[in-house]
Parts: C-alpha cells; sequence; structure tokens
C-alpha cells in the first residue's frame, strides 16, 4: 500500500507523534484529537518504513470495543494483513492469555495450556466455598474482593500478618493452589503469571503500543516493565484529564511515573475535530494537568443551563424537546441523555416509552443476565475442564435448570464420581470422548447429546424461549470453533467470555437502530454525539459528595468526559427538588466553574402539562404491558 499517502492526511501534530522513532514516546492526546487514527498510522508507519512485522508488535488497550476498532480499522486499510498476525492486539487480559499459551512455560507453574479463565465472581464462590471447607475465620467477607487483592500484594513473608487477626493469608496460599489444582487463572493471575515468566523469556515484541495509557494500574504498568527488553520500544497515547477510574486501581500519575521510568519524550495532540469553540472552552474550566485544548470549529450555540424541578419533570421536558429536534430532521441517534448514576434512567425510560420515543439504555445485557444461559456456561466450563469442580457444583445445583441438586449434594456426586446417579455429569464427563477430533458440532447434535430437554423443564412456561437461547448460543459457540476441533475451540471460546462477557442484546424499547442513548457517564467514554443533555448537576449527583480531594478531582474530570463528548449542542440541567439520595436542591459548583458568558440560562421552559394525569398514563401503560406479559406466557 502507498502508506505515505495515507499519512500525509495527518496534521502537523498528528505526524510529528507518527514519525517520532525515540525509544519511548508518550503522546498526551486531547480530548476528540484523532487518537485512534494516530495510534493505527503508528502501526502502519512502523510496519512499512521501518519493516517492523505486525508480529512483533504488541498493542494494548483497555477494552474489547476498542481493540476490536484497532484491527477492523487496520484490516480496512491494509488487506494484505491477516487475523493471525493480530494475535498481540488486544487488552492486556488477552494479551496476557496469548503470551501465556503460546510462548511461556506456563507448566512450571503447575498449569496446562488448556487453562480456562474465570471471572471475578467465579473467584470468589471459590474462596468462600474454601473458607467453609477449611473452617477459616475471615472477617469482613462483604469486602472479600479487595481485601484477597491487598492480601496478594504482599510478598514478604514478615509482612504477611492481618491487621484483623483473620486467616486472609491462608486463604490466598489456598486460593492459589486450588485454582492451579484445578486449572484456572483469574484476570489478576493472567497478569500476574505472565509478569513472573517474562522475567525469564526472551520472546518479547519489538514495539508495545499502548492505548488509553492514563486507565494503567500497578500490576499493568509491571507488565509492561516486564514486557519489554532492552531493545523494545514503546508508543503510548492517551489523556490525563480523562482518568476516571480509580477505583478500579487505575493511577493518576501515570504519565509522570512512565516519563520518568523510561525518560520518554512527551508530545502533544492539542487539536479537537469534534466540539464547538464554546463546549470547548466549558471543557477547559475543567482541565487538571495542564495543556492546550484548541478546535477547528466555529464558535457554535451557547451552552444551555436549565433548572427542573424533578426527574420526571426532565423527563417529559425532553420527550417534547427530543420529539422537535426529530420533526427537524435530527436523527434520535444523534442525541445522548448522560447521568451519574444508573438509577437515574427510570424516568426517562418510562416518559419516552409512553411517548413512543425509542431510546437504547447504555447497559449491556450478557449472557450472565440470562439465567438458562449463565447455567449452559457453568456445564460447558465443567465439560471444557473435568478439574472445575466449582463449574460442575454450579451446574448441578442450579435451583432452575439441571437436577436442581443441594450444594452439598452435588459436591458429593462431584468428589464420588457418582455419573450413574447424575446423567448430567456423565454428560458432561463424556464431551470431550463424543466429540473427538471432530471440528464441527452442531447445535441441534450438541443439544441432543445432554438431553437439554429433561433438564429444562418442557411444562415450564419459559420452555420454549430456553430451547431457543441454548440453541443459539450453542449455535455461535459452534460458528467460533470452526475450523478447529470442537474442544479445542470450545475452550478459546469460554475464555474469551470470560474476558469480555458475551453481550446477547442491548436493553431497548424500540428495535429501531435509531434511538436515543441514554446512559450514565462513565458509559460516555470514547463516544460522541450531535446533541447532548447533561442531567441532574447537583451536588450529589454531580458531583457525587467527595470522601477525599482525589475523588473531587476525578469527579471534575469524568464532568470533562461528558461535556466533550458533545459535537454540536449541550445542555446541563440541575433539580430545585431532586428526588435521588443525599443530592442537594440547586446547581452544584460545577455551573458556576463556567464562564457567564458561554451560557443561556433562558432555555426553553416545559410546556404546560399536567404531571400527575401523565404519571397516571405512564401507570396504565405499564400495567397493560404486564397482562400482555402474562398472556403470551399463558399461550
Amino acid at each position: 500500500m502507498n502508506y505515505e499517502q495515507y499519512l500525509e492526511r495527518l496534521n502537523e501534530y498528528q505526524k510529528m507523534a507518527v514519525y517520532d522513532d525515540s525509544k519511548a514516546c508518550l503522546v498526551n492526546a486531547n480530548v476528540g484529537s484523532g487518537k485512534t487514527t494516530v495510534l493505527i498510522s503508528k502501526i502502519i508507519y512502523l510496519h512499512y518504513a521501518k519493516g517492523v512485522p505486525y508480529e512483533s508488535m504488541a498493542v494494548l488497550t483497555f477494552t474489547n470495543k476498542a481493540a476490536d476498532e484497532i484491527k477492523e480499522r487496520l484490516q480496512a486499510i491494509d488487506d494484505s494483513v491477516s487475523s493471525e498476525q493480530l494475535n498481540n492486539f488486544g487488552t492486556f487480559h488477552s494479551v496476557a492469555l496469548s503470551i501465556l499459551k503460546n510462548c511461556l512455560a506456563i507448566e512450571s507453574k503447575g498449569f496446562t495450556k488448556d487453562f480456562l479463565v474465570v471471572e471475578p465472581e467465579e473467584e470468589i464462590d471459590l474462596a468462600m466455598q474454601l473458607i467453609e471447607e477449611n473452617k477459616l475465620v475471615i472477617k469482613y467477607k462483604n469486602r472479600l474482593k479487595k481485601r484477597l487483592e491487598q492480601a496478594r500484594m504482599i510478598q514478604d513473608e514478615e509482612r504477611k500478618i492481618s491487621r484483623y487477626q483473620d486467616d486472609i493469608f491462608t486463604l490466598v496460599t489456598l486460593l492459589k493452589e486450588e485454582k492451579i489444582k484445578q486449572d484456572k487463572m483469574s484476570f489478576t493471575d493472567l497478569i500476574e503469571y505472565a509478569n513472573e515468566l517474562l522475567q525469564r523469556s526472551d520472546q518479547k515484541p519489538d514495539w508495545i503500543i499502548v492505548d488509553e495509557v492514563q486507565d494503567c494500574d500497578s500490576l499493568q504498568l509491571s507488565f509492561l516493565q516486564q514486557l519489554r527488553k532492552e531493545e523494545t520500544s514503546l508508543f503510548a497515547v492517551g489523556d490525563p484529564n480523562q482518568v476516571i477510574y480509580s477505583w478500579r486501581g487505575s493511577e493518576c500519575n501515570v504519565f509522570y511515573r512512565l516519563k520518568e521510568t523510561y525518560q520518554a519524550k512527551v508530545l502533544s495532540l492539542p487539536i479537537n475535530y469534534r466540539s464547538s469553540t464554546t463546549i470547548l472552552e466549558a471543557a477547559k474550566c475543567f482541565l487538571q494537568n495542564g495543556g492546550k485544548l484548541s478546535g477547528i470549529r466555529d464558535q457554535g450555540s451557547r451552552i444551555v443551563v436549565n433548572k427542573q424541578y424533578n426527574s420526571f419533570n426532565e423527563a417529559c421536558y425532553l420527550a417534547e424537546k427530543i420529539k422537535r429536534l426529530h420533526d427537524e430532521g435530527t436523527a434520535y441517534g444523534d442525541i445522548a441523555i448522560f447521568y451519574r448514576l444508573q438509577s437515574q434512567s427510570k424516568s426517562f425510560e418510562d416518559v419516552f416509552a409512553k411517548e413512543g420515543i425509542p431510546y437504547e439504555v447504555s447497559i449491556k445485557k450478557t449472557i450472565k443476565d440470562i439465567p438458562v444461559l449463565n447455567w449452559l456456561i457453568f456445564v460447558m466450563r465443567y465439560s471444557a475442564n473435568p478439574g472445575d469442580q466449582l463449574a460442575a457444583v454450579h451446574a448441578l445445583s442450579n435451583k432452575e435448570y439441571g437436577e436442581r441438586l443441594t450444594v452439598k449434594k452435588a459436591r458429593a456426586t462431584i468428589k464420588e464420581n457418582q455419573m450413574f446417579l447424575s446423567p448430567l455429569l456423565d454428560r458432561m464427563s463424556g464431551l470431550n470422548q463424543f466429540c473427538g477430533k471432530e471440528q464441527k458440532v452442531s447445535a441441534e447434535k450438541l443439544y441432543e447429546y445432554f438431553e437439554f430437554d429433561s433438564f429444562i423443564r418442557p411444562t415450564s412456561a419459559t420452555y420454549q424461549d430456553d430451547k431457543e437461547s441454548i440453541l443459539r448460543l450453542l449455535t455461535i459457540i459452534g460458528n467460533e470453533t470452526e475450523g478447529r476441533p470442537f474442544m479445542e475451540g470450545l475452550k478459546e471460546f469460554l475464555n474469551t467470555s470470560a474476558l469480555y462477557g458475551l453481550p446477547v442484546v442491548d436493553r431497548m424499547v424500540s428495535q429501531q437502530k435509531d434511538a436515543v442513548k441514554l446512559m450514565t457517564l462513565h458509559a460516555s467514554k470514547g463516544l460522541e454525539f450531535s446533541y447532548v443533555f447533561i442531567t441532574g448537576v447537583n451536588y450529589g449527583l454531580i458531583p457525587l459528595q467527595a470522601k477525599s480531594f482525589e475523588d473531587e478531582e476525578e469527579e471534575r474530570r469524568l464532568f470533562f468526559v461528558g461535556i466533550t463528548r458533545a459535537k454540536d449542542y449541550l445542555e446541563l440541567s440541575y433539580y430545585t427538588n431532586p428526588d435521588f439520595p443525599r443530592t442537594m436542591p440547586g446547581e452544584s459548583r460545577f455551573l458556576s466553574m463556567i464562564p457567564p458568558h458561554l451560557l443561556s440560562r433562558d432555555g426553553e421552559e416545559l410546556e404546560e402539562v399536567n404531571l400527575h394525569d401523565l404519571k397516571k398514563q405512564i401507570q396504565k401503560v405499564k400495567e397493560a404491558a404486564r397482562k400482555d406479559e402474562i398472556q403470551e406466557e399463558a399461550v
């Protein structure tokens, strides 16, 4: 391909970053400045101008969506690149998984190459089982996940003394041993074992490229360190003003640490292509790390500030406004409503359903949200890994599906290998032999093999839906495993499911693709819309009541993220009579931080409407919908 022609379209700042040959380069990419374009251009430049094979690069992201976007855009630009060449393009966890299976001697740690990945909830379930079996004394079990993380970080034996005088360090040891015995790893294990084994390996990439580097936690920073060999180069892109995941462990000083550790050159992408100048001027008020933020667009309209009585009042107002925008030619999909807490979506959902406005809530419905599929995954996990006894217990003791044994009975059945008493255990144990080396096993064949009809109650009201759901998922598994032995593909599918979750369908009132987007400020990161409405700018919502200065700073960065999602129109609102706990009436100080000349407080008022009557109408619609559901189930 003519890479020079492709790179010529970049602006001067983007070219500077792409052509830079420093051993380590950090790019401070302001919001809307073409971060992903620069990252992909860097990959193209390294491959074609510098002769770096794609296989010699590790491209690390924080979400599956970002990884897929990079790979899809790269393959659209360069049709010669294959998926196999991009094995090390993915999230930190997926790349760690790849190198553990393909490059490192994980057998030295007691695992096989076929180990499976477990989700955090399963690891906690296993920990609770060990507590019970070993009669351990563990305090504050409601914070067990966090306590295990903290205890795991302490390596010095002399410091392994519980501040609560309980058995937390014994549990850490037993949990590690049990996961090795059951041949499975947690997300944290993937990075920790990769870090440990990489120290003794020379199979490392020539280039490490990191997206959204500001979201790194200490373990991921260690992964970057261990992934490098002496001649490895580092190129990282991010925005310190978008550190909004400190509750997940991301650190605010990542740029400084990387700069000091690797003597990195720091460049910037200051030009925003997304938002109007007015929106950018407002966003600057919430910048915390210096740097420039300039745009190329015109001034645009002023930011509208509206006061609303409560969330229901606002939902009615926005319903009317959105209908007018749509009548004037604006697509519903170009409109987004942001809020701080997921519970704030309810008023919008109720009113929009009544008014016939298609909407989409950003919560993804995954396999775990569908009971029969959640059960099926445990069935397939044990079928793929007979060492995963916890999965077998879940499969046998589910209260709705399977044999519905008690947990105690399920454990005894598995421990004593009483397959003659458990047809489901027999089927799970025999799947490997049944499939053999076949590369294609149909959904119908798997359904018949497991005799799922006997486990999902044909007389139940959900039988038909459950059967269709099982067949759909088995079809997906079959398609994902095509071209290799089924059991090998099944294990990879299960790992992918654990790492990314498997979205089934978004919660939508309408099946139309054109729908208003409702989402939290956190969920809005990386998106953009022509019209953005940020609701509930009250103290207690935006910002949430902060426990520390660091929490307050993160709330500011989160508001910055929300503001900069808007391209053309931004409206901010607050409640005079908020109906959410611990929320103060009146506008929060965030609004007072925006210069008055950027604001219009003469926004449209809510048209006269009888709120009491409208609430009654909405209640009738919801009751009618419930009656329809009952009638459908009866049929």
